[in-house]
Order: structure tokens, then sequence, then C-alpha cells
């Protein structure tokens, strides 16, 4: 399941940044578990691409929690690095996810505003209807894209980038995501992915200043997944 540089879903590259469809699984970034990173991965896939001897550089822009799938935006140099960090620190990127969830929600499109507090211990985000203490503002919009037959496919578009967002403001509105048991599913997923996709990612390209837009395709070995592109 989770990538190695051979089966690694390159979506765009060019001199100044790499752009990957992520697996479920995969941690961006090196953390306590000592699995090995997409970045570290990535960096095999441009050494052996290229057949670059010495250390490869590669700057990690932005995460993905390990079980959604979607788009990952790495740097190839430090300058495209710089700006880049500006770009998703200053929210000049449009982030659009799509969502698998159960239960209709209670509206076909709405705005979802919450506080979020997180929970360092559990890591998870708690979402309140108020402003409590040391809580960050979150908004996000949705809308249902497709009735499945036992599930609903929801678009969603971030405005605010906060931990867990998505997961903890759509299980508060009764909408927990296919998989998640951390925030309200009934059951994990066989693979320990949960039905989140960073689905779409537009913003104006770091040195070339012109927009792009990447698109990356939804997990091809999952039934549920496929029914939503039918």
């Amino acid at each position: 399941m989770h990538s190695t540089k051979d089966n690694l879903q390159v979506i765009y590259e060019d001199n100044h940044l790499i752009v990957i469809n992520k697996r479920a699984g995969d941690i961006v970034q090196g953390d306590k578990t000592g699995d090995k990173p997409l970045s570290e991965i990535t960096k095999e896939y441009i050494a052996e691409k290229y057949n670059k001897p010495g250390a490869v550089f590669l700057g990690v822009v932005h995460r993905l929690d390990r079980p959604t799938t979607g788009i990952i935006v790495f740097a190839k140099t430090s300058k495209a690095l710089t700006r880049l960090n500006k770009l998703f620190a200053n929210k000049e990127t449009q982030k659009t996810y799509w969502a698998i969830v159960k239960n209709q929600p209670p509206k076909k499109e709405d705005r979802l505003t919450h506080w979020l507090k997180r929970n360092p211990k559990q890591n998870k985000s708690y979402a309140h209807t108020k402003e409590v203490t040391d809580s960050k503002k979150a908004i996000l919009d949705y809308r249902v894209l497709k009735k499945l037959q036992r599930y609903h496919l929801l678009e969603i578009d971030l405005h605010t980038g906060r931990h867990h967002q998505i997961r903890s403001q759509l299980s508060s509105i009764g909408c927990t995501i296919k998989g998640d048991l951390k925030y309200g599913a009934d059951r994990s997923n066989k693979d320990g992915s949960i039905h989140l996709h960073a689905r779409k990612l537009n913003f104006i390209h770091p040195v070339k200043k012109e927009p792009i837009t990447f698109i990356a395709p939804t997990p091809n070995n999952d039934a549920i997944w496929k029914a939503c592109n039918d």
C-alpha cells in the first residue's frame, strides 16, 4: 500500500517543484514511528531519475494526515521552497478536498464555522460553536457532489488550515468521514485509510508566475472511490 520510488504517483514535475499523489499510510515527513517518509521516497526517485550523485534537495511545504490521500507539493530548490512557504502561509492557495460520509449532511451546501481546540495527547481537535480558550477559528464550505448507494460524496473548499479541520468539522455535523474511527466512524477501513482525498490545488507558480492547477486521481484500488468517478 505504501509508496516506494517505483510506484510513486507523480502528478507534475518541473525544475522547481514536484507534485505527488499521496497514498494512504504514507507519512509526508519523518516522525517517531521511524517509517520511511514520502519526502525520502521522493528524493530517491529524483536521485535515480536524474542520476544525481550526493544529497538531493527537497523541501516539505505542507502535510496531509497519514490516512488521507491526495496532492502533496514538494519544492526542488531552496528558492521555490521559500516562495511556496509564503504562498501557503498567506493562504494564496486554493485547496479542494473530496470526502465520503455515511450520513446525509443537513444541507446540500453550506459554510461551516467552528472554533477548533486541539488536544495534543489524543492528537485530536474538538469543534466548538463558540470561541473557547486556545481555540482557532476554522471555516470550510461543503457541497454534496453525488449520492452513492450507501454514502455521500462531498466536495470541500478550505478557507483555513487547522489540525484535522475537515475531519473534526464534518464529524460535528454528524457526517463522520468513512473509516475515521478517531472522529466517530463505526468501523475502520481495512487498509487504515480514511475516505478523505486532497483532490485539487491551485496557486501561482513560485517561479514562472503562472496559475497552475493540479488534480489528483482518487485511489484506484477502492470500489467506493471508483463509484464517485462513474
